[in-house]
């Protein structure tokens, strides 16, 4: 079933994909804005939420990989259903362990951290398989609206949630919400064409063609750069915004500013910035995003963190609508993409992974060293320039189109033939 949309038709498959992707999100931010201020509620120690994020991210890693080998074997679906399984286990147990969660951050961290991979690794593979060069946009831009719409109304909804009841029962009832909105999330899946695969999976080879591939080699540098940016940013600046306010409320008025900026503006960024504009966009949101950091860097206020959140809210999307589309272009013209889409996803997630790994040892390496106070705003003046440093990969990636001028690749990517 085809949807038109002025020139652009629009799958049935591709209109399901976004509905999950926004059931995910709106579950995510609802209640998982909030872990990180659960666990610094009980510790009120730095390394805590560090150790908490790197094992997100090292069981990330290691998720996609497992994920990535039974992708190879069964349908799609089962992996993406199997990854909101395990965020519904993640949310139970911080639910059952309640004022213990801190003693647990590894544990927790390594549950969320699987979830989250194999959810991401279906979502990207069914994002390649169901997206096409002349569709890559718009659902990049749509994904966007509805992951900061997510943003908007989950944490201003559970800050305002946990702020009128008992905090155990606010935070029960957030966890209940999101546990339904991932079980709607699984009940959609089905309803997406089954899509299996068959071949042995390649990750070395993959690992090994950014020797061949000069595009291949550049835009895993740019994503080990984006990790290194991610990892502490991912945690340090809501701590701040709570650390300041003392209330989940004027957190999740935060996160409300910049979604709601970053709704509006994927929508616009969709529209206005065609192909040939790419690498100027991400150039243009790098340098916003890396100068709102010395806003907060000499004085925290909270009146200076919401002109920060609205900064990196109108950044975000100059980045990450152009910047997907070029990796998934990228992607789409390598060596095998058809076969092999697989491969190239987990690769990419572990380069993003590593970065964001190393960033998170140096930020725990140096708070055991140095006055937490002092150290970190060093630490975010070097690692916010890890979107300044995508820049400098991706100029030098270019595309070969089927017309001249063009940007976009406009073969499609066939599937495999039992598909």
């Amino acid at each position: 079933m085809q949807f038109s949309l002025g020139k652009i038709d629009i799958s049935r498959d591709l209109i399901l994909l976004l509905l999950i992707g926004g059931l995910y999100s709106l579950g995510i931010f609802l209640s998982n804005t909030f872990v990180n201020i659960y666990l610094w509620r009980q510790s009120g120690d730095y390394a805590t939420i560090g150790v908490y994020n790197f094992a997100i991210n090292l069981f990330q890693g290691i998720a996609f990989i497992l994920a990535a080998r039974m992708a190879k074997k069964v349908d799609r679906t089962i992996v993406i259903r199997l990854g909101v399984f395990f965020l519904s286990i993640f949310f139970l147990c911080v639910l059952l362990i309640g004022e213990n969660a801190s003693k647990y951050n590894f544990l927790l961290g390594s549950l969320l951290g699987i979830g989250y991979g194999f959810y991401w690794l279906a979502f990207n593979i069914l994002t390649f398989e169901i997206t096409e060069p002349d569709t890559r946009d718009f659902f990049n831009g749509v994904l966007g609206v509805l992951q900061s719409l997510g943003g908007m109304i989950g944490p201003i909804l559970a800050g305002y949630i946990i702020t009128k009841m008992d905090a155990n029962i606010g935070y029960t009832t957030i966890f209940s919400i999101s546990f339904v909105l991932f079980a709607c999330a699984v009940i959609t899946s089905f309803f997406i064409q089954r899509r299996p695969s068959v071949g042995n999976f390649y990750l070395r080879r993959i690992m090994q063609e950014r020797k061949r591939n000069n595009n291949w080699r550049r835009i895993l540098n740019a994503h080990f750069f984006q990790g290194l940016r991610e990892g502490v940013f991912a945690f340090i600046i809501s701590i701040w915004v709570f650390i300041v306010t003392k209330s989940e409320f004027a957190l999740g008025t935060f996160n409300l500013v910049l979604s709601g900026l970053s709704a509006v503006f994927y929508l616009a960024v969709t529209k206005t910035v065609k192909p040939a504009m790419r690498k100027k966009a991400i150039l243009l949101g790098a340098l916003l995003l890396y100068g709102a950091i010395f806003l907060i860097l000499f004085e925290i206020n909270y009146t200076l963190l919401i002109i920060y959140a609205t900064i990196i809210g109108i950044a975000y999307p100059i980045i990450y609508v152009p910047y997907v589309s070029l990796t998934y272009d990228v992607i789409g013209k390598g060596w095998k993409a058809g076969e092999l889409r697989v491969e190239y996803i987990v690769v990419r997630e572990l380069f993003l992974n590593s970065g964001r790994m190393l960033s998170i040892i140096v930020f725990l390496l140096s708070i055991s060293f140095f006055d937490p106070e002092m150290i970190i705003p060093v630490i975010l003046v070097t690692f916010g320039l890890g979107h300044v440093i995508i820049y400098i990969f991706v100029k030098n990636i270019f595309i070969k189109s089927s017309s001249k001028g063009e940007v976009l690749v406009k073969e499609q990517i066939t599937d495999e033939k039992n598909r």
